[in-house]
């Protein structure tokens, strides 16, 4: 008799899938926008209400900040409330956050609302990766989680044209107000986004998951399992887990490696794509032509993306993300000797493609490390180490960067941190491909018979929804 989890692991790919890919792909798109919409806003309020560097820095931090702490506290309520509340709480906070960024009457209240958009953005990623982790086919689970995380790049890009588009004409506040549209789905989510079963195993409601499952089957026509077997009932998992717990000695290895490569990943992006601008000025080239080889590199995220999600789950997480992060430190080297407009373009390619490539499978590598009971917990916190990252690269890149000579130490340096990370996955990971997510995570003992006996048939007095 299957448990949920193999239920889910074993469906085939069809339309239940398909729907929630959009609705948390879409989630994460308006993320990336709200995300974006500061960094072209910024450029057009600093003369407005003349901003100092200082100032400007301040707001960026204010955003990272809130992610990190989006992150921690998503992750943990998601584990202990639900997925689903929590996504469509984080939806409407960042949604509601942006719209009063255009509201916003100084600097004061402007860091303040960039702080909650980054506690909704942060927490959202936790929720979202657990969540489709959980209903994902095992075959093809990878592949889903680096396909919704791909939207992120269709949000920047969003980000760029309505930025383009209105900002001349209409003024900052209403790029705001587009981003806070978000806020007027939150019902319609709430309405049709299902809760994870596998979380509703995981505090005791197996009915209730066993109604859930029976719908997806019925939906993509395969043949309704049967209510939960007494292994599962009786191995439900409801403890609570915090912070020390991940760092017990059956979480160790794989939190270390899952905090050194959010770490690393978030480090070389933030320092990379915030300073890059200022830094192709400050070797030499003008701003439009530093914005046009801009341009190309964010377009080769997208390819980045999908090549990912093919071979994510055809020759693993670890090879795949590996591969494309040695590759990443290569280009990030070439990237940094580069004299030439064509080398410029090509190795910015290259590194943006592996970059972003490799960010999608980090998403869906951290979300299969953890129990259904600590998933979002665990990924809540390795996501928060790594909006640290984020908070200190552009500090550090604006430190290194006191002329043009110095452009090719600093990525140098970021050479390095990608070799780093890549070498943490290559050593400290685990392989994850084509295995259910109890495979992947600790197993409860069956107590004896009579005891199994007598929890089955008090599970059975209880109602579906």
């Amino acid at each position: 008799m299957a448990t949920i989890t193999d239920r889910l692991g074993n469906l085939p790919l069809g339309s239940f899938h398909y729907r929630l890919l959009l609705l948390m792909g879409s989630g994460i798109a308006f993320e990336a926008l709200d995300t974006g919409l500061i960094a072209f806003v910024l450029a057009k309020m600093i003369g407005a209400w003349n901003l100092s560097p200082a100032q400007i820095g301040f707001i960026s931090s204010a955003g990272l900040l809130g992610m990190a702490v989006g992150a921690i506290l998503s992750g943990t309520l998601a584990d202990r409330i639900g997925r689903k509340k929590i996504f469509v709480a984080t939806l409407g906070i960042y949604a509601v956050g942006t719209g009063l960024c255009g509201l916003a009457w100084n600097y004061e209240s402007l860091l303040a609302f960039r702080f909650l958009v980054g506690a909704g953005v942060g927490g959202q990623p936790p929720v979202a990766n657990a969540l489709m982790s959980e209903y994902a086919p095992v075959k093809h689970r990878g592949k889903m989680l680096v396909l919704q995380n791909s939207s992120w790049a269709i949000g920047w890009l969003l980000a760029a044209v309505i930025s383009y588009l209105i900002i001349p004409k209409y003024g900052w506040q209403l790029a705001f107000y587009i981003g806070a549209l978000p806020a007027l789905v939150v019902v319609y989510v709430w309405r049709i986004l299902p809760e994870s079963a596998m979380y509703l195993v995981s505090k005791g409601l197996h009915a209730e998951a066993h109604v859930l499952v029976s719908k997806i089957e019925q939906e993509l026509g395969v043949p309704v399992g049967e209510p939960s077997p007494l292994s599962e009932i009786v191995s439900t998992n409801t403890k609570k887990i915090g912070f020390m717990d991940l760092w017990s000695p059956l979480y160790l290895r794989r939190t270390i490696c899952l905090w050194v490569l959010w770490f690393g990943m978030v480090y070389s992006y933030y320092g990379i794509f915030t300073w890059l601008p200022s830094l192709l000025v400050k070797s030499g080239h003008t701003l439009i032509r530093s914005f046009e080889f801009l341009l190309y590199m964010t377009l080769a995220q997208i390819p980045g993306y999908f090549t990912a999600a093919y071979f994510v789950d055809k020759i693993g997480r670890k090879a795949t993300m590996g591969t494309l992060l040695v590759i990443c430190a290569l280009s990030a080297f070439m990237f940094g000797s580069a004299t030439s407009a064509e080398e410029i373009v090509l190795w910015g390619c290259v590194m943006s493609f592996c970059n972003l490539g490799a960010w999608g499978i980090t998403h869906a590598y951290s979300a299969e490390q953890y129990p259904t009971h600590a998933r979002a917990t665990g990924v809540g916190w390795a996501a928060a180490c790594g909006r640290i990252g984020g908070i200190i690269a552009p500090i550090v890149v604006g430190s290194l960067m006191t002329g043009s000579e110095q452009y090719g130490t600093v990525f140098m340096m970021f050479t390095v941190v990608l070799a780093i990370i890549a070498m943490d996955i290559i050593f400290l990971g685990k392989e994850t491909m084509n295995k259910s997510l109890d495979e992947l995570t600790e197993k409860q003992p069956v107590p004896n018979l009579a005891l199994a006996s007598t929890v089955a048939a008090g599970d059975d007095t209880k109602g579906s929804v």
